[in-house]
């Protein structure tokens, strides 16, 4: 059954909402009783190996972001032929990064002693550990790359409702595995398991639903096609080798400083922030392609009117949640974790400020994909990529965690952070980025304000730890919200939004209702 756009966009984000929130609970719940079953060592070195070994998606080389946006148009005219022989290209191209990843991987393994400068104090072999991360990451591009293809079709649901039943069920599993057992390699391997039976399920449903991918005689693609889908590739790969770059060096750089006890205990904040901003990117991926089938079919005004309220939306939900990263997450890391996990005020402040500047891009980055503007900035994102690097030594160095986290802020704002916007505003929208620009700075004074009334009123809080969390949570969301509201409810992006949600809400009763 053929459904419209909002449709697509109100299934995908129902599924990432509801799917996510029960994949976090429990995913705390086996995270503190990984806290309290095995030490802080095993925290730092499951934070290293997994940064290591997202570098190593390099090997993607963008192929993913160039066949989604390939398959948009033909998926929107229902062109099998033109599918088919994309998704062929695909596999054959996956098939063969799967096998250069785990090369690459085994490659590195003489290296890990460089990095881990001390021995940790943990029973398994750390070689054994790396191998099951590496088969983790290398087994993916076997199967999963036909999850873009359901993605692409606006049918993200699927992939996320296949994912967070396997890792809740994965959860259930672990948790009273680690209590009885204290042993992290079998932790481990129930991880391991998980991740190859969910990129099975979704190879298999996306095979069910689109049998045309599968046939033998499939046209190839011609030389043209090829070349548009090679320059997409290169400015991609430029694109995510800088992202990598800036991601994923972080735990790297601060195991070497300080340790891999270091690397475990920040790691609390940052899955705090990195689960809030996975929780956002279940919105806003839900949208992209949605925002892919707008940007194939539509004229270029119902683009950026559509765009104010992408960027709105982006605002009001980063803008939240980075006051909530800000003052909470201290209070939720003592409850949570222990006061020994706690850090100063200023690591979550920094946190903030990172998932601010990168969850103000959301809107920007699904319109530059989705519209092909792959090749613009590609080479300015090295930059961004080798400012970071610098800082993370030399800041790194100096002051520690702090550095190293102010190190991506600073290397982001100095670079894509404006030209990104600029470059679709300018090719993409055939509008003046002065436009963006003073938006954004309407933005920043807003949340500057915002968040000082916040600080104050949670500093007032001065009761058990528990009690803390919930007035500061209350403090955090009614604030912002009501502050929000009163400054943009009367825009024409504020009146589209509050619309959807009033007929998205009544919908939804009369569907509970039947």
């Amino acid at each position: 059954m053929q459904r419209s756009r909002s449709e697509y966009s109100i299934i995908n984000i129902l599924t990432g909402f509801g799917g996510y929130f029960l994949n976090t609970i429990m995913g705390y719940i086996c995270r503190m009783v990984f806290v309290r079953c095995l030490s802080a060592e095993y925290l730092g070195v499951n934070g290293l190996f997994t940064n290591i070994l997202s570098m190593l998606s390099l090997a993607e080389l963008g192929i993913g972001g160039a066949i989604g946006f390939a398959l948009y148009k033909p998926l929107a005219e229902d062109d099998r032929d033109k599918i088919a022989t994309l998704m062929r290209f695909y596999g054959k191209a996956y098939r063969i990064i799967g096998c250069v990843v785990a090369v690459v991987g085994l490659l590195m393994m003489p290296f890990l002693n460089i990095i881990i400068t001390e021995q940790p104090d943990i029973q398994e072999n750390l070689y054994v550990i790396y191998l099951l991360y590496l088969f983790n990451t290398a087994s993916t591009y076997f199967f999963s790359y036909r999850s873009a293809l359901l993605t692409a079709a606006q049918r993200n649901y699927i992939v996320l409702g296949i994912n967070y039943a396997v890792t809740i069920m994965q959860s259930i599993i672990q948790i009273p595995m680690l209590l009885m057992t204290h042993n992290y390699m079998a932790y481990l391997i129930v991880q391991t398991i998980g991740v190859f039976v969910n990129n099975v399920i979704v190879s298999w449903w996306a095979k069910k639903d689109y049998p045309y991918i599968s046939k033998r005689n499939v046209k190839p693609l011609s030389h043209d096609e090829k070349r548009g889908l090679f320059i997409n590739i290169k400015a991609l790969t430029i694109n995510k080798l800088s992202t990598i770059l800036v991601n994923n060096t972080d735990n790297i750089v601060l195991t070497y400083f300080s340790g891999l006890v270091a690397v475990g205990v920040v790691s609390n904040y940052v899955i705090l922030t990195n689960t809030l901003s996975s929780l956002t990117s279940q919105l806003f991926n839900s949208l992209t392609a949605s925002v892919g089938n707008l940007n194939a079919i539509e004229n270029d005004e119902k683009k950026y009117s559509f765009f104010q309220i992408h960027n709105l939306s982006n605002f009001w939900i980063f803008g939240w949640g980075a006051i909530g990263i800000a003052f909470v997450s201290g209070d939720i890391v003592r409850l949570c974790f222990g006061e020994e996990y706690v850090l100063g005020i200023s690591i979550p402040l920094v946190l903030a400020i990172n998932f601010y500047i990168v969850g103000m891009q959301n809107a920007v980055y699904a319109y530059k994909n989705t519209m092909g503007l792959f090749r613009y900035g590609q080479y300015l994102l090295l930059l961004t990529a080798a400012i970071n690097l610098v800082l993370d030594i030399v800041l790194g160095n100096t002051m520690g965690i702090l550095g190293i986290y102010l190190a991506t802020a600073v290397a982001r704002i100095a670079t894509n952070a404006w030209y990104e916007p600029y470059a679709v505003f300018h090719y993409g929208l055939k509008v003046s980025p002065f436009r963006y620009l003073r938006k954004y700075f309407e933005y920043i004074g807003v949340l500057v304000v915002t968040g000082g009334i916040c600080y104050y009123l949670c500093s007032l809080c001065q009761f058990q730890v528990a009690i803390n969390v919930i007035i500061k949570f209350i403090i955090c969301s009614i604030v912002p919200n009501c502050i929000f509201f009163a400054c943009y409810h009367k825009s024409e992006e504020g009146q589209y939004l509050i619309g959807t949600a009033k007929r998205f809400t009544v919908k939804l009763i009369n569907k509970v209702r039947r």
